[in-house]
């Protein structure tokens, strides 16, 4: 039998984990898992709670911030990355098809599939779907200093931004392709998704060795409603707003410093960035119904 581990973030997403637990509790199967439950009481904890466990499975139970936390511990170590979903943004796992509904994730884990992902990093530090320059890292700075959550409050933090910030310049160099122009935000993806299937990257891919790259080009405010619909139609590609491209490496500069993101953990970045990627580092368990599509 396996030892499983679960890290609790018992305010992610501002949700009651009573739910998690008896899901937890009535459908873990017994027979393949041992289990053992841990809540955090800090930022920052839950790394050192999954890389230092003697556990076979470490399973993230919160939002994006805990999964990010938790997969930085389980890289590199052999142990294997599991999601309970219980966040306001959820991208890495709705981009495996894990359900937001914890006993469909708890029965992800019973069926013990895994998945090699790719870890991408931006100047060394692992991101696991997205990293951001410009607009979509202001907003993540904004957000993560308000007290409230979901895709509305993203939205009206987007459209302050949106009001008062410029576009910024770039310089992007990617083996052999070289681009320089103005840009609302840059979007470098591993993953297909900020979160809430909004597919900034809907081609992406978790298993393809390759980042996706996307420049958001300057529009006008009338574009807005079509540009979103986009973005959470999975046909954001298809905008002539939209530079997209895939490489293994990356170079960009920027006209200032200002905010930076990993997987929407927002900080003051400088003005050059390396983007690289690592193939097939990461075992995450998955939907067995969603491997071939990941």
């Amino acid at each position: 039998m396996k030892r499983i581990r679960f890290i609790v973030n018992p305010i992610s997403g501002g949700k009651d984990k009573s739910g998690v637990l008896a899901a937890i509790a009535r459908h873990l199967d017994l027979s393949l898992y041992v289990p053992e439950i841990l809540f955090t009481t800090a930022p920052g904890e839950a790394e050192s709670l999954a890389r230092n466990a003697d556990a076979d499975v470490i399973v993230a139970v919160g939002g994006d911030g805990t999964v990010d936390e938790v997969a930085r511990g389980v890289l590199g170590t052999g142990k294997s990355l599991g999601i309970i979903p219980c966040g306001s943004g959820d991208g890495l796992a709705l981009h495996l098809g894990i359900s937001r509904r914890p006993e469909q994730a708890v029965l992800t884990l019973n069926e013990g599939r895994t998945v090699l992902a790719d870890v991408a990093r931006m100047n060394g530090k692992p991101f696991f779907c997205t990293a951001g320059l410009g607009l979509d890292a202001r907003v993540s700075m904004d957000f993560a200093k308000s007290t409230s959550r979901g895709l509305s409050q993203y939205i009206a933090l987007a459209w302050e931004q949106w009001k008062h910030n410029p576009s910024e310049h770039y310089i992007l160099d990617a083996e052999g392709l070289h681009w320089e122009g103005d840009a609302i935000f840059l979007t470098v993806a591993n993953a297909n998704q900020w979160g809430n299937q909004a597919r900034i990257a809907p081609m992406a891919s978790l298993r393809d060795g390759l980042l996706d790259v996307i420049a958001v080009l300057p529009f006008h405010t009338i574009e807005i409603p079509d540009l979103a619909t986009r973005l959470m139609t999975g046909q954001a590609a298809s905008s002539r707003r939209f530079l997209h491209f895939s490489a293994r490496q990356l170079h960009v500069e920027r006209s200032r410093s200002g905010a930076v993101h990993c997987d929407g953990d927002p900080a003051q970045g400088g003005t050059a960035f390396d983007f690289c990627v690592e193939p097939g580092v990461l075992p995450i368990l998955a939907p067995a119904s969603k491997l071939s599509k990941l």
